[in-house]
């Protein structure tokens, strides 16, 4: 069989107002639907991009025999705003807003809707995707059934700041930003964020060599090189949403926050990561009423769960989509 690459979706969004009070006139959502429509298929599923992800990055997860089947699951996969895909600093001519992820989870409840969905049997994501998971979850707990938050966490750590402070310093000081490409800034931005993705034993042990790179300096050039590809001031955007997060703003704190979850929550850090850690994952499970630690143990650090890295990490991701799919009804 081909791969099942799914149709293509806009959702105008003519006033969408922001948490911030803002609004974002005439905003284009994008996403991807694979699979038949709800109302037949055996489970509904939404998928939430990552930074730097886009619709298309969760192929690994989907397709027949997969464990998220096109014969079986309708799987909704978002483009969050500012990634670049959706309405994007790239893509307007007027100064982009703060976006937190409570907007982006109400953005996605408005694609859902939009397609006649009105329950999801399971919500998934990586990193900043997780994020907007366990958002999604908290804005609406009876209309999620499980979650999978994957090497993410529930807010921005003070360590997660630093990281993603430092990565944004680095770009800033390109003279270019906003008025050019920003080159040099793109490619140290992509290097210096290639020293906070990965594990001190992914380098020490030579790991790097398992997924293509023939040395630590051909990991620092293909960073740099694949972070050319990208616009800098979509970068700073989805990085302004990422910092800002924090599940327990208006609820009370993050404990309360997490204790109105209903669904069945996976969290899966990482045994390495550097800025999601799994020590604040494992507060965060016992908060949760019916939460679950499945810690990833990598030498991958963050990379770890990035969909089909290495097939080690994958095979753990796909045990937690089956058993969160099976115990959802499918």
């Amino acid at each position: 069989m081909g791969i099942d690459t799914g149709t293509p979706g806009t959702l105008l969004l003519e006033d969408f107002v922001l948490g911030s009070g803002e609004s974002l006139p005439n905003a284009e959502v994008r996403y991807r639907v694979h699979g038949p429509s709800a109302g037949t298929a055996e489970a509904t599923v939404v998928l939430l991009t990552y930074y730097t992800g886009t619709d298309e990055s969760y192929a690994p997860w989907i397709g027949p025999g997969r464990p998220l089947d096109p014969s079986r699951h309708c799987v909704v996969v978002v483009n969050h705003l500012g990634g670049g895909v959706s309405t994007s600093p790239s893509t307007m001519k007027a100064p982009f807003p703060q976006v937190s992820v409570g907007d982006l989870a109400r953005v996605t409840w408005a694609v859902l809707n939009s397609l006649g969905i009105d329950h999801v049997d399971l919500a998934a994501g990586w990193s900043l995707g997780g994020m907007q998971a366990l958002e999604l979850a908290a804005q609406r707990p009876c209309d999620i059934g499980a979650v999978l938050a994957l090497c993410s966490a529930a807010r921005c750590s003070a360590i997660n700041r630093v990281f993603l402070e430092s990565v944004a310093a680095v770009l800033r000081v390109d003279p270019e930003l906003g008025d050019g490409p920003a080159a040099r800034g793109l490619d140290a931005f992509g290097r210096v964020y290639a020293g906070w993705a990965y594990s001190e034993e992914f380098f020490e042990d030579g790991h790097f060599a398992e997924l293509g790179y023939s040395s630590i300096a051909d990991v620092l050039d293909s960073w740099g090189a694949d972070h050319a590809a990208f616009d800098a001031l979509d970068l700073l955007a989805s990085l302004r949403t990422w910092l800002a997060a924090d599940l327990g703003v208006g609820r009370g704190g993050l404990e309360p926050a997490l204790g109105g979850i209903r669904a069945r929550t996976v969290l899966m850090p990482s045994s390495t990561d550097r800025y999601f850690t799994p020590a604040e994952n494992e507060k965060e499970a016992a908060a949760l009423p019916n939460g679950e630690l499945w810690t990833l143990t990598s030498p991958l650090g963050h990379v770890a769960g990035r969909p089909g890295v290495r097939r080690q990490e994958q095979d753990r991701v796909d045990a937690a989509l089956r058993l969160l799919l099976a115990g959802a009804g499918a």
